[in-house]
Order: structure tokens, then C-alpha cells, then sequence
């Protein structure tokens, strides 16, 4: 059950974190209305100062000039080459930082400071005109030196880094560099010759790199040229002792020999092939009686005769076979004469046959020839193999030598032409020249003169401010005296309570004292809040270290009479107060304190607070007051978490509890409070008695206002024993 109350604790001080302590503003603004000279006077008079530096002080004159930085080569400055490489690269971040601390260089600034013609101006060179006796007393002291010790250069530089700005415009590469002088032709004429002056020490730094290189490769190419001779030698002296010629297509002579005979070979080896298989075709067809289908015996002039006289013949044959019998004379002559030519065909394709064989035989011999010449050009090849990988190794040696000095040969011509004038453009351009200001760049009359007067009125409103909430604290809640001043018993020859004194507040609390000295009286004046939370300081003993101080209320005065609620409520217009109501129990209907304790609900559920009110009330619950008085170390827990969140912790009781339900309240509250309405009620004053019995805070009867008078004195009223705790 702790746990969780810890837990409920912790939920209703995060509740709270947000609520700051309330504050008068009416009441502040009522004093800063009475005391606005003090904030009035200092603004004006910041407002006449202001308006008469600015026009005391000398104007400024500030001109801007732009470079745009770009790589500016070209195929005409640099042939062979993309102008436009690596521009991204030499132009990143760091690229463009380091240029602006090249335009700021020292050297660049000396050589400025000669164009511009700055030495002997009397707004940037010390040393012009005659010393001040203030300066003239410091190089007497050695507290300056004097500054004809300085070269002229020197002396203008600290002044010239003070009105020179250079800076890059974001993310562009371009460069801005403003000047700053009195005079605004010459804050123009600056910012132009040191834009001027940057792109001419880019151009002279690229022809010192050409020259440097110029000079370095002419004094290289020589030696390499000496060494390309001596090695070009080396390679045509081992190529004639090694018989390694060169024929043509650049190749050794054994190796084009080689190659020849290689094909030689084949051809004859085609040769062969082709004579014997037309010989085996021709043979073939003869066997089938198809020799004339065969290209080379129709294509013979000797076949060809003959089978046209055997046209002729078999056309005789048929002529004469009209008239005359098979075996006439006539007839078998010409059967004769046609089997004569018959022969002859057949023998003339044995001729062919027999050709073809022949070539193939020739061309059989050649193969065998060429084989052997072949075989033995292998033989020379492979002895020259071991003396052409050492021609070769020379050669690329030779070959590697030529290309390094060939490159050199180049480059020395283009560093020759880059060293000429204006060859070299500078990586940068200027894009906006400087022109003369018309309106100074300081002081900015308008501004300034705003900026003085806004900035002294919200000091002086601070001030003033702060002043008022450390002396009067409006809206603060007030904190418990630490101790409690005794009060003497009233008697009927003091002053009537309802006419106290405005300037003594003993008269306006009463002391109505017992044998235990905490039993007083406090009259409620009206409805003023302050009052009351004084007064109540006064009764109330101090509050443990980052606690809120615990009032015990008890009901005890009649009807018309101020009531427990009515007095938190009036407290709270000045200060956070919550007050638990265990005086009775309400309609059971809302969740409360009794639901806080059983853990079935946070403090987020149980606190209300009425319209027109800033008091949070918490009730008892469905279960009744009877269940939150019988639980008291719960209690306890949680009104610990109440007086760790609000200002003042108000728990309202029965003046008809018992003493024993009363007594754990009484010892854990600052102060109990009953509310009496009139000093005659006996009732209250009985409950006082008894509650002054059950806990050390200071018992207090709240009296209102314009009820009846206190009749008697306590001393000469019947004692009234209370009842035993």
C-alpha cells in the first residue's frame, strides 16, 4: 500500500511541475506605472546620446568588389588537355578557404598597400603627420613604440587587416572582398587593386611553375636523348651479329622464310588431293560408261572432234537404214567407222586418267620437298629464338627511352609558351567591380539609435521589475513565522476586538491564553486575504524543509459563522491551497480520499475544484470520513504528498470526533484553527482545550468580525476539563 501511495505521490508532483507561483500583475504594473520615470528618464537620455554620437562620429565608407573562381585553361593555353578538369575539386570547401587567405596574405597586402598609395594617409599610417602628446608620452614611458621604428609598410598593415573583409558567398565560389575607408573613392579604389593584385599573383605563380619547369626539363632531355642514341645502337649492332634482319612487316627474315614455305606446303598438299580424286572420278564414270560427264574429257578439243564425227556417222547410219539392210556392205562399214570411234573416245579418257595421276605424283614430290625445307627452317627458327628475346628486351628499352624523351620534347614546348605573357590565366575572374559607396556603412544612424533605446528601456522595465518582486513579492505566498510569540488573556478593560487598531496587530489578534499557552483568538476582517495569511503565519509552527506548512480546520461555530471551506477559499485567492473536507461525508457519488488509500485511484481523480474558485478540495469518498480516520498512517503518507506539491494544506474536521480519532491530525498539522464564530461559544472554546491536549501546534479560535464581543474573561468563566485523549 505505500508503494503505491509513493507512486500516486510522485504522479501528482509531476501534475504539478508545470504551475508556477501565482503573481500579482495588476499590483506590478500598478508600481511600474508610479515609478515609470525610472524608465523613462534613462530611455530618453540614451535616446539624446545615441542620436548625437552618430552624428559626431565619422562615417565610414564601405566598397565591395567579386571574384568568381573557375579554372580559366584552355586547348589554346593547354593543348592535349580538358580545361575544364578537376575544377570541382580544386574549388571545394577547403579550396575556397584557402584562397581567401591568399587575397589576406601579407605579401599581397604589402603590394597593395603600394598601389593604393596608402603609406603616408593619415587614416591607416601612424606615422604621418607630427605625435600627439599622448603618444609622445608613451615613447617616453616605453609603453608604445614609436612609429618611425617601423618600416612604412608595417605600420599601415594593422590598420589595413582592420577595414579589409574577405569572405566566400555561400555556396557559390565566389569571392567577396569589401574595404573599408572615410573616404569612399578610396574604399573603391582598395577593394579593385586588391582583387586586381590576387588574379596578378595567380598569373606570376604560374609562370614561375613554368619556368621552373622549363628550365628543369631542358636540363633532362639531353642526357635522355644520349641514352635513346646508345640504346637504339645497342639493338642494330646485336640484330647484324646475330643475322636477326628485319624483312617486312617487321619480322626476321628466318621467320618470313618460315612462313613461306608453310604455305608452299599446303598448296602442294591441295594440289595432290585434287589430281587424285579427279583421277578416281574420271576412272569411276569410265567403269560406268558416264565419261562424258566428267568436265575435263568433255572439255578435251580431241573428244570433242571425235563425238561430233560420231554425230555424224550414226546420223548416216539412220539415213541409209531407209533403204539398206543391216547387213549390207554400206551399212557395216559404217557400224565399222562408228565402233573406230568409240575406241578413240575411251582412249583419250585413258589419256586424261593417267595425266591426272602423273600431277598428283608431281605434286606428292613437292609435298615431300617441302616438308623437308620446312623442317629443316624449324631447326634455324628455333636456334634464332634465344637471340630475339635478347633483341627484344634491348628494343623495349630503346622504345621506353624515346617515349620518355618524346614526352619531355613536349612538355618543354608548352612550359616555353606558358612562360610567355599573359599564356597563363589566372583560375579566377573579377565579376563586379567596386564602385563608390553613397551611403556609409557605419554608423547606421536608424538602427543604432533604436537598438540604444529599445536595449535601455527593457534594463530599465528589468530593474525596476526585479526590484519591485524582491521587495514586496506580489502574488508570493507567505511563509509561517518560526516561532510563536505567547499572547496574554483578554479582559473586559481592553478595547473590543471589532475596533483594532490599524497599527498594532496584537490588537487585531486577541490573546486568549490557557495553562498550555497555545490557546489564541484571531478575528477574520473582512475578506482580505493578505491579512489572513499573516495572521495565520503567526499561529503556525514551521514547516519541515520543502513542505508546505498542514492547518487543522474544525467546524465548531454556528450558523452565519466563517466556515472551514469559506477560510481556504479566501486563502487561496493569494496563494495554492487544497483542502481535505473529513467534516462529513458527501453523497458517496465521486471517487475520494477513501479511493486514494485503497489504491483504486490517483490524485488526478479526486481533486476538484469549483467554478469561480482557485481552491482544490478533495473529498472522502464513497466510504465515508469514518474510513479515512481509521486508516492513520495512510493518511499521513499521503498529506506528506500534498504539502510537497501546494503552498498550505488545509484538512477540515468534526468538532465532535473523538480525541483519538483528532490526535494524529494534531500532531502532524503547523496549526490548528477552530472556527468559532464569536469568542463566547463555549463549544469552540472546549474543542480548543481539548485539541491543545492532543499535538504541540498553536490552537487558534477564529472570531469573525462584527459578532457579539467577547462577554468575559476565560479566567472568571466555569473551567471546563476536556476531555481525556
Amino acid at each position: 500500500m505505500e508503494f503505491r501511495m509513493t507512486a500516486q505521490t510522485d504522479s501528482l508532483k509531476r501534475d504539478d511541475e508545470f504551475r508556477a507561483d501565482s503573481i500579482d500583475l495588476g499590483a506590478l504594473w500598478t508600481a511600474v506605472k508610479q515609478r515609470k520615470a525610472w524608465v523613462l528618464v534613462p530611455t530618453l537620455a540614451v535616446l539624446g546620446l545615441s542620436f548625437v554620437a552618430v552624428n559626431v562620429v565619422t562615417p565610414r565608407y564601405t566598397a565591395e568588389s567579386r571574384i568568381l573562381l573557375e579554372n580559366r585553361e584552355s586547348f589554346y593555353t593547354r593543348p592535349g588537355q580538358n580545361g575544364g578538369t578537376g575544377q570541382s575539386a580544386q574549388f571545394d570547401s577547403e579550396g575556397i578557404q584557402s584562397q581567401v587567405q591568399l587575397v589576406m596574405s601579407r605579401d599581397l597586402a604589402r603590394e597593395a598597400i603600394k598601389r593604393i598609395g596608402l603609406v603616408g594617409n593619415a587614416e591607416f599610417d601612424s606615422g604621418a603627420g607630427a605625435l600627439n602628446a599622448l603618444k609622445k608620452i608613451g615613447v617616453l614611458v616605453g609603453i608604445g613604440a614609436h612609429p618611425a621604428d617601423r618600416s612604412p609598410e608595417e605600420r599601415v598593415l594593422e590598420t589595413y587587416y582592420e577595414r579589409l573583409l574577405v569572405y566566400p558567398v555561400a555556396r557559390s565560389r565566389i569571392l567577396a572582398v569589401e574595404f573599408t575607408s572615410q573616404d569612399p573613392a578610396l574604399a573603391a579604389k582598395a577593394a579593385n587593386i586588391i582583387a586586381a593584385t590576387y588574379l596578378e599573383a595567380q598569373e606570376a605563380a604560374k609562370q614561375d611553375t613554368a619556368r621552373s619547369a622549363s628550365s628543369w626539363l631542358s636540363s633532362t632531355i639531353e642526357p635522355l636523348r644520349r641514352r635513346v642514341a646508345e640504346a637504339e645502337a645497342k639493338v642494330e649492332d646485336f640484330r647484324s651479329r646475330n643475322g636477326l634482319l628485319v624483312g617486312s612487316n617487321n619480322t626476321t627474315i628466318t621467320s618470313q622464310q618460315l612462313a613461306d614455305l608453310s604455305t608452299q606446303l599446303s598448296a602442294a598438299r591441295s594440289q595432290q588431293a585434287e589430281a587424285q580424286a579427279k583421277a578416281g572420278l574420271i576412272r569411276d564414270a569410265i567403269k560406268q560408261g558416264r565419261t562424258f560427264e566428267i568436265p575435263d574429257v568433255a572439255n578435251n578439243e580431241l573428244v570433242r572432234r571425235l563425238i561430233e564425227q560420231r554425230i555424224n556417222l550414226r546420223a548416216q547410219i539412220a539415213l541409209e537404214s531407209r533403204n539398206l539392210l543391216s547387213e549390207h556392205p554400206r551399212i557395216k562399214e559404217l557400224n565399222a567407222q562408228l565402233g573406230d570411234l568409240e575406241g578413240q573416245l575411251r582412249a583419250a579418257a585413258e589419256r586424261t586418267v593417267r595425266t591426272l595421276e602423273n600431277e598428283a605424283k608431281i605434286a606428292g614430290q613437292r609435298v615431300e620437298s617441302f616438308t623437308a625445307a620446312l623442317d629443316g627452317q624449324k631447326k634455324n627458327v628455333s636456334t634464332a629464338n634465344d637471340s630475339e628475346v635478347q633483341l627484344r628486351a634491348l628494343e623495349r628499352e630503346a622504345r621506353t627511352l624515346r617515349d620518355q624523351l618524346e614526352q619531355y620534347m613536349l612538355r618543354y614546348r608548352e612550359a616555353v609558351a606558358r612562360d610567355a605573357q599573359n599564356a597563363t590565366p589566372a583560375d579566377a575572374r573579377i565579376i563586379s567591380r567596386a564602385i563608390e559607396p553613397g551611403e556609409p556603412s557605419f554608423p547606421k544612424k536608424i538602427p543604432v539609435m533604436l537598438v540604444a533605446t529599445l536595449a535601455t528601456f527593457l534594463v530599465s522595465l528589468a530593474v525596476l521589475v526585479s526590484r519591485e518582486l524582491l521587495r514586496g513579492q506580489p502574488g508570493a505566498p507567505l511563509q509561517p513565522m518560526p516561532d510563536v510569540v505567547p499572547r496574554r488573556a483578554a479582559t473586559r478593560d481592553d478595547p473590543p476586538l471589532s475596533t483594532p487598531e490599524p497599527d498594532l496587530r496584537q490588537d487585531r489578534v486577541a490573546a486568549l491564553l490557557t495553562h498550555t499557552g497555545r490557546l489564541g483568538q484571531l478575528i477574520v476582517v473582512g475578506q482580505d486575504p493578505d491579512q489572513a495569511l499573516a495572521d495565520l503565519a503567526e499561529r503556525s509552527l514551521p514547516a519541515p524543509r520543502g513542505m508546505a506548512p498542514l492547518a487543522l480546520l474544525v467546524d465548531a461555530g454556528g450558523f452565519g459563522a466563517t466556515t472551514a471551506r469559506q477560510w481556504a477559499d479566501l486563502l487561496s485567492q493569494r496563494c495554492r491551497c487544497i483542502l481535505l473536507d473529513l467534516a462529513r461525508d458527501d453523497d458517496g457519488e465521486q471517487p475520494g480520499f477513501s479511493e486514494l488509500l485503497a489504491g483504486e485511484a490517483l490524485f488526478s481523480d479526486i481533486i476538484t475544484r469549483e467554478e469561480g474558485s482557485r481552491l482544490h478540495v478533495i473529498g472522502p469518498g464513497r466510504a465515508g470520513r469514518e474510513a479515512v480516520l481509521a486508516a492513520p498512517d495512510l493518511v499521513e503518507v499521503a498529506l506528506d504528498a500534498l504539502c510537497e506539491t501546494y503552498d498550505w494544506v488545509f484538512v477540515a474536521a468534526a468538532s465532535t470526533d473523538e480525541s483519538a480519532v483528532l490526535a494524529p491530525l494534531a500532531r502532524q498539522a503547523q496549526s490548528v484553527l477552530v472556527m468559532a464564530g464569536h469568542a463566547g461559544n463555549g463549544h469552540a472554546v472546549e474543542a480548543g482545550y481539548r485539541l491543545a491536549e492532543l499535538g504541540d501546534a498553536p490552537v487558534t479560535l477564529v472570531v469573525d468580525e462584527g459578532m457579539a464581543e467577547v462577554a468575559a474573561d476565560l479566567d472568571n468563566e466555569p473551567e471546563l476539563k476536556p476531555e481525556p485523549a
